[in-house]
């Protein structure tokens, strides 16, 4: 009755076997060679082209890449997309963490932020005064998606400043428009089954062009947090500085992987169809339910399943580790009697059949 593979983290992801055997058959000659030599620009281009081709990346749009992660991504986005004051939509962790380190940014003034309760979902308000807004796709924390749009006057118009959207639980799961956000930007150890310390954003020429005014016009900038930078060596397929080798021929495996299956269309179904799995299971069921009660704000990609009281889900997490089912307890701060499900492409929906139904066994011997 167990899943042919047990690994349902939320991140790090399961990792296909076929990308790892992959990467052992071209070891001895890819890892521990140089980045900036042909061996390993020729898998940061096959990145960059594969992600464009998933994304329908519009023309003008450019995949950058660099070091350090999403929480990396944040920093830079204080000294390179953020002019003055931002907007937040928070109802989550990493929602609210990226609100906190614009708050302590001592060059940017008080952010505005728009807070929801974890399991609930806020939207983007139109504001004059606001130059960035910062979305989150899907928060891994509490299993909450939101629409990726431009924020709109009542009259219907846009409103002017960036869109930066966090992707990171997000991208390679589930339907967007790149058109209605300025930086898209994620990490490849979630959806994209790869290892982490990379950030990776589709980004437009306005994003990069407001990152270019603010160094032009004296604004300080860690090179390694220079969006400009980054965007400069992209274009020659390298990162600012060393990048794990292994990650990035995991992500380029993944990426092509998921092209050849049919694309982002295939990746978004495919994530439906565990999403329906999943959630249906928990309705049916007399002691466990969706923590995320609206259906429409329903993560498609890291499912939330609470558990009635007297279920214990740490004793059910615990017993699905001892028997090779790993990662499915809560995210930590949020504290809930509750399982953290990831639903990524690489994970099979029939191994999502079999896990529901290997928790119904654990809770009857319970």
């Amino acid at each position: 009755m167990l899943p042919s593979d047990g690994r349902f983290g939320s991140g790090p992801s399961k990792v296909r076997a076929a990308g790892f055997a992959s990467l052992a058959a071209v070891a001895p000659g890819y890892l521990g060679t140089s980045h900036r030599r042909a061996g390993v620009r020729d898998v940061v281009g096959r990145v960059r082209q594969g992600l464009a081709e998933l994304f329908g990346l519009p023309d003008d749009y450019e995949i950058v890449l660099g070091n350090g992660g999403t929480t990396a991504f944040f920093d830079l986005a204080t000294f390179c997309l953020i002019e003055n004051r931002s907007q937040h939509c928070s109802f989550g962790e990493f929602s609210a963490r990226f609100a906190a380190a614009v708050k302590a940014a001592p060059h940017l003034a008080e952010p505005e932020i728009l807070l929801a309760e974890a399991g609930r979902c806020c939207a983007p308000v139109a504001n004059d005064a606001v130059d960035t807004y910062a979305l989150i796709h899907n928060e891994t924390s509490t299993g909450v998606a939101m629409p990726v749009t431009r924020p709109r006057h009542d009259d219907g118009t846009v409103a002017a400043g960036l869109v930066i959207v966090d992707a990171t639980s997000a991208a390679g799961c589930l339907a967007v428009d790149l058109a209605e956000c300025d930086a898209y930007y994620f990490a490849p150890q979630k959806g994209f089954g790869a290892e982490g310390g990379l950030w990776l954003a589709a980004c437009s020429p306005a994003a990069l062009e407001r990152s270019a005014r603010l160094r032009t016009a004296g604004r300080w900038v860690p090179p390694t947090l220079d969006l400009g930078v980054a965007a400069e060596n992209s274009r020659l397929n390298q990162t600012y500085n060393t990048p794990a080798l292994a990650t990035l021929w995991l992500l380029a495996e993944q990426v092509e992987w998921m092209n050849a299956q049919g694309g982002l269309a295939w990746a978004v179904a495919r994530c439906d169809t565990s999403a329906a799995i999943v959630y249906g299971w928990a309705e049916d069921s007399s002691w466990a339910t969706p923590f995320v009660t609206a259906s429409a704000d329903r993560s498609h990609s890291v499912a939330t399943i609470d558990f009635a009281e007297g279920v214990d889900a740490a004793a059910i997490a615990a017993t699905l580790r001892h028997n090779g089912i790993v990662d499915v307890e809560p995210y930590r701060k949020l504290g809930r009697n509750q399982l953290r499900i990831a639903l990524f492409p690489a994970i099979e929906p029939a191994d999502i059949e079999a896990l529901t139904a290997c928790i119904d066994w654990v809770v009857g011997q319970l």
